[in-house]
């Protein structure tokens, strides 16, 4: 082992400072967890699941950790204003890794719990007992290593038939004038017939280099909706380790888009189980990537039952020396008989030095289903370019309306209109290097 033991010797080392500010459920997950990681350690690149994404290496840097629970005094509307016009939402932010409330108008419904995961632990044990680490429990050695240092994030609870009508925006930032990580965890619970939009914003931004890893654990109940939007705006500095758990019941449906605009090294994970009969998902991703930058999305749909349905639609568009890594595997269980199952990726290298490495992967144990899967790699259409600056379009900006184009799939699959709109300025402006990331954030000023 290299940089493990370092952490397994922090936590060893200071055991009592960690589980002192916290709830007894994640002290005792915690437990669990650190064995798991000791026996293991980080994935190597050895591993089929990391085979391009060399994830030990980004432990290694000698980073900030706040064990001790130092308070971040400023208030979050003097270092993050949403820049989304005529979007309302009901707001939390996790700072660092801890979470602060948002400044809210309107009310939510009657018994909808937004708040501190910790705090809720705290006081409500029996309600978060049989969820927290239900699904994350079996995740990877960087799932282990979230449960085994967290002490706090961010609890999201819907009673049964209660709609939250308001899109639901959780920001994670980071302040600090030191090297950071930054380790935090989302519980989101719809119970029966319940419904919500979610809008998760990564702004995570420092001079220095940082690192955060989240662990979000999902649960739709029986006829329950969630829109789930994902969007990334980080610095060249940053390392992002992303964990997605979801376990959906029997006639849920859940929609989640996952947008990378600016970054350093990323790596998401999405593990949908479907539970239950008539559960619909369908899992959008939009990649872009210049630089050096490095993007990893690894996708598992996993169909237990019968009738139900998933579509799977991942883009990227690298630039420069960018690298972009897509595994997504759909997985049919003999008794999920009636299966319709899509999945499509696509990709665009504008460079010769740009790397695009893409396994889409379908396994089979039911015979009555419908399912297809598909990978393309390529770059722009030089006819279409051709064609266009024939009829007067400059070939930079031919070229942009190509990239524009390739995009617009996955950004048109968002439900929130104000969102929408602004993300499909928000990436012309990347293509034509305008975007400043974190815009409306004092932290990267």
């Amino acid at each position: 082992m290299g940089s493990e033991q370092e952490y397994i010797d922090i936590f060893d080392r200071h055991r009592e400072l960690i589980d002192e500010p916290c709830a007894k459920l994640l002290n005792d997950e915690r437990a669990k967890a650190i064995i798991r990681f000791k026996a293991t350690g980080f994935p190597g690149i050895k591993e089929e699941n990391w085979l391009h994404t060399n994830i030990a290496k980004r432990f290694s840097a000698d980073y900030g950790m706040n064990l001790g629970r130092v308070e971040v005094k400023a208030g979050t509307h003097d270092i993050f204003t949403c820049d989304v016009p005529n979007l309302r939402t009901h707001q939390a932010y996790i700072i660092n890794d801890t979470f602060h409330p948002g400044n809210n108008g309107k009310p939510l419904p009657e018994g909808v719990i937004l708040g501190s995961l910790n705090d809720v632990a705290e006081n409500h044990p029996a309600l978060l007992a049989p969820y927290y680490n239900s699904l994350a429990g079996k995740g990877d050695s960087t799932v282990q290593f979230n449960t085994a240092f967290v002490q706090d994030g961010v609890l999201l609870y819907i009673p049964k038939n209660i709609e939250v009508e308001e899109t639901v925006q959780i920001v994670a930032l980071l302040q600090a004038n030191v090297e950071m990580m930054s380790i935090r965890r989302l519980l989101i619970i719809l119970e029966e017939n319940s419904k919500a939009s979610l809008l998760l914003c990564d702004h995570s931004s420092l001079q220095q280099q940082s690192l955060s890893t989240q662990v979000t654990e999902i649960f739709i109940g029986r006829g329950a909706s969630l829109d789930l939007y994902e969007l990334e705006e980080t610095a060249g500095n940053n390392t992002r380790v992303g964990s997605l758990f979801v376990r959906q019941d029997a006639d849920s449906r859940f929609n989640h888009c996952n947008i990378t605009l600016t970054n350093g090294f990323t790596r998401n994970s999405v593990e949908v189980s479907l539970e239950g009969k008539g559960a619909e998902t369908r899992i959008n991703g939009l990649a872009i990537g210049d630089k050096e930058q490095h993007i990893d999305n690894r996708t598992l749909v996993d169909h237990k039952v019968p009738h139900c349905t998933s579509n799977e639609l991942y883009k990227y568009i690298l630039d420069e020396q960018s690298t972009g890594v897509f595994a997504g595997k759909m997985l049919i269980r003999p008794d999920a008989q009636q299966t319709v199952s899509e999945q499509t990726n696509r990709n665009l290298c504008l460079t010769s030095c740009a790397h695009m490495y893409a396994q889409p992967q379908l396994e089979i144990y039911a015979d009555d289903v419908k399912c297809s899967h598909g990978s393309t790699v390529g770059q722009l259409d030089e006819s279409a370019l051709f064609y266009m600056q024939q009829r007067g379009i400059p070939a930079e900006e031919a070229r942009h309306l190509l990239m524009y184009a390739f995009a617009g799939e996955v950004i048109d699959s968002i439900g929130i209109d104000a969102l929408r709109d602004r993300l499909h300025m928000l990436v012309e402006k990347r293509f034509r290097g305008e975007l400043n990331h974190c815009k409306g954030c004092t932290l990267c000023k």
